[in-house]
């Protein structure tokens, strides 16, 4: 175990999967065509997550299985060049899996998924890892999920001391998490983010205080509720606490993948570095809004594009109507 007067580290436990990119005009119709024009692969999932809090100055674990061949060999080196240590060998008995991610030009994505050993608990044990308790544990609907892996993580998180912050994205799989799952992780999650469109699949509703009135029972007391809702920012409620928004700088989109995993990665870290919940909702509503204007999945700002880009906002917010400038805000409500 760490020391406890160690800095924090964040944790996957789930999966990292590379993304093969393709840019449509539009998607296929069924037994269709179309012609990409542009293409390109790098790793995916929960790298992003990873990607986005280590640029924000947190050391990062990747404790998840990543295979033999060129995909996990290409995972190996890009989690290497953000400086995030993988804490398991390699699989031997086969590759990691992939994510077919077509990109239409109004910057929306789709998603076809092929799982491989990530999606496998295999022979780890989650109760090995070195976690203590001033670290961060981040968890997606994909590895929740997994029919071997989802019910592993859940289990784990319930045994797991509270001083450990667990952190969860169910995503767009929401739906597909098993109840029994559910059951066990929500009450555990320290953090609790999703879209609204999520929000919605998950709860029959997408209104933020109605969300968050179906979501309390199951969720624990002192747990952060955060409502991503795209261009507009973020809903956040804690407690008994009215759901309250957290605007985002406005900004025009190019490509909206990974923007979800951008706010995922740097509320965590921020959290993780000590800032209060709307501080750190700030930050990550933020660095979304920035990943949005750059291609690419893993486009999270450093610390450092991060502060210099919220100093441009305040610069922005507090100056006369006449010398502000207003730019057009065109990303996903559905992927932030």
């Amino acid at each position: 175990m760490m020391d406890i007067g160690a800095p924090p580290r964040l944790f996957t436990v789930g999966s990292i999967v590379i993304d093969i990119r393709l840019e449509a005009p539009h998607l296929p119709v069924r037994g269709g065509d179309v012609l990409a024009s542009a293409g390109g692969m790098s790793a995916g999932g929960g790298f992003n997550i990873l990607c986005a809090a280590a640029r924000q100055g947190v050391r990062c674990v990747f404790a998840g299985r990543h295979g033999l061949g060129p995909f996990g060999e290409r995972i190996r080196a890009e989690l290497a060049r953000e400086g995030v240590t993988a804490f398991l060998e390699r699989t031997p008995e086969c590759d990691t899996g992939f994510c077919i991610v077509i990109v239409e030009p109004d910057g929306e994505r789709t998603f076809i998924t092929s799982p491989g050993v990530e999606a496998d608990l295999a022979r780890r044990r989650l109760a090995d890892l070195p976690v203590a308790p001033q670290d961060s544990v981040f968890a997606s609907g994909y590895d929740l999920a997994y029919p071997e892996l989802g019910p592993a993580i859940a289990a784990w998180m319930a045994k797991t001391p509270r001083s450990v912050r667990f952190v969860v994205d169910p995503g767009p799989l929401v739906a597909s998490i098993p109840a029994e799952v559910m059951a066990l992780a929500m009450p555990r999650a320290s953090v609790w983010s999703m879209n609204l469109r999520e929000a919605g699949l998950l709860t029959g509703t997408a209104a933020p205080d109605a969300v968050r009135a179906r979501m309390r029972p199951g969720l624990a007391r002192d747990a952060l509720l955060v409502l991503r809702d795209g261009p507009r920012g973020a809903w956040i409620s804690t407690g008994a606490d009215e759901a309250r928004r957290v605007p985002a700088p406005p900004v025009t989109a190019v490509d909206t993948t990974g923007a979800g995993d951008a706010h995922s990665g740097v509320l965590t870290a921020s959290l993780a570095l000590g800032l209060r919940p709307a501080e750190a909702v700030r930050r990550a509503n933020a660095a979304a809004a920035l990943s949005v204007t750059r291609a690419g999945p893993a486009t999270a700002p450093t610390s450092v594009e991060l502060d210099s880009f919220l100093a441009a906002e305040d610069r922005r917010v507090e100056a006369p109507p006449s010398a502000a400038t207003d730019p057009t805000t065109n990303f996903s409500r559905e992927e932030a």
